[in-house]
């Protein structure tokens, strides 16, 4: 059953332009945000107009649709701006495994945007309980950092994750096939691990670190899931769609000479290659059916991030039908980015070797609007925030050539970002 938690009858919403501001993380008056910003551009929030959480099952995205039509059809709008992101918009979270709780969309009652081109707007939504402006009563807390870190393991230390990797490794070179399904090519395996802080963990103070630190990335927050993902699941401009698909990754080098060395090194690499090669073929399996055309890249090109360089594919086309920006990452996830292939064969060792829920990482991330324009990530580099605890979680892409201890110490430079944001 669905559980809504607001009523999301008859909102009331008003768009209008502003002053452009360069930073749209700056001064946001609660610690509970939502937000969704790259180099500056995007949409950062607040407050709670409507929300609802889905129950697990396939079906958990078609419901989130539902509910979302019946908020956006009922609403009165006065949009004075009539861009990508104005109007009711919607935020939302996904758990990256069907079986799992804790789905959610979440209408903010105050939205600001802006497109990095000097259009800048404020989105105010009054529920039909409420009389006046919505944040007449939001008061300001100011922002304040964690104070002392402390870590903890997440479900599987280092050993035994590591131990993961080398079953999972003799799975892929077995050739086992389960279930009617080919034999598993790649999957990826994910850790978690705990901080706690001597204060609740204010989402703003990461956001506008991670923002600062990663500006080529998307830095996001939902529902107390924060994080700087490098990876776009889909975007959607009207009847254009577009992806880059991140898979094979290799550390910066420590001068210009040996950061193009090791990049070239990724370029040329079999085992990074071999994965980029799968998580391409996932998305053109998925989302070509749904195009009238679709454009890969022939070739992996370099991403460089301030800590890691990935091989990174564009994908571009023009949608068939009309179907909504969260329709689209329903119908491409999960990747094989984040899961493997073939998907239902990588999905249950998943839940064998892991050992512990995802809950909503490597799941869907983003936004969504009225007219079904938006943009999903996949939620990595990310924690989930609960008070005073920050859960955190990187993933690898694990294949026949993979070895356990080059894993994890992969893992641990994708654990940076967060660590870091939370420690300074």
């Amino acid at each position: 059953m669905v559980s809504d938690s607001r009523d999301a009858r008859r909102l009331t919403v008003r768009t209008i332009a502003v002053l452009d501001r360069e930073d749209l993380l700056a001064g946001l008056p609660v610690p509970d945000v939502v937000a969704w910003v790259r180099h500056g551009a995007g949409l950062a929030g607040w407050g709670e107009a409507a929300r609802v959480v889905l129950p697990s099952g396939e079906d958990r995205f078609t419901a989130g649709e539902k509910w979302l039509r019946s908020v956006f059809e009922g609403a009165q709008v006065d949009d004075q701006v009539r861009t990508r992101g104005t109007g009711p918009v919607a935020f939302g979270a996904f758990t990256f495994d069907a079986s799992s709780d804790g789905s959610a969309l979440i209408v903010p009652r105050t939205l600001l945007g802006r497109d990095g081109h000097g259009l800048a707007w404020l989105t105010t939504v009054t529920p039909p309980t409420e009389n006046g402006h919505p944040d007449d009563d939001a008061g300001f807390v100011p922002e304040h950092a964690p104070g002392r870190i402390r870590w903890h393991d997440g479900s599987l230390p280092a050993p035994q994750w590591e131990q993961a990797v080398a079953k999972a490794v003799a799975t892929i070179k077995a050739g086992t096939r389960h279930d009617g399904d080919a034999p598993l090519r790649k999957i990826v395996l994910a850790q978690d691990l705990y901080a706690t802080a001597d204060e609740p963990i204010d989402a703003r103070v990461l956001l506008g670190r991670l923002a600062a630190r990663y500006p080529d990335c998307y830095t996001f927050a939902c529902d107390g899931m924060v994080g700087a993902t490098p990876e776009l699941l889909i975007r959607r401009d009207g009847r254009q769609v577009s992806s880059l698909v991140l898979a094979g990754t290799t550390p910066r080098g420590a001068t210009a000479a040996e950061d193009e060395a090791l990049g070239a090194a990724l370029l040329a690499d079999a085992k990074n290659n071999e994965e980029h090669v799968y998580v391409v073929a996932s998305m053109r399996d998925s989302l070509g059916p749904l195009c009238e055309s679709l454009d890969i890249e022939a070739a992996p090109v370099l991403l460089k991030l301030p800590n890691l360089q990935h091989l990174g594919t564009h994908v571009r086309g023009t949608l068939a039908e009309d179907k909504s920006a969260l329709a689209l990452a329903a119908a491409v996830h999960p990747t094989a980015a984040v899961c493997g292939t073939p998907t239902g064969a990588a999905t249950e060792l998943i839940r064998e070797l892991e050992q512990m829920d995802r809950e909503r990482y490597a799941g869907p991330v983003g936004w969504v609007d009225a007219d079904g324009n938006g943009e999903w990530g996949i939620a990595i580099r990310c924690a989930q925030l609960t008070g005073q605890t920050a859960r955190l979680f990187a993933g690898c892409g694990i294949v026949a050539g993979s070895e356990p201890s080059a894993e994890l110490a992969e893992a641990h430079v994708k654990f940076r970002p967060m660590r870091t944001a939370l420690e300074s």
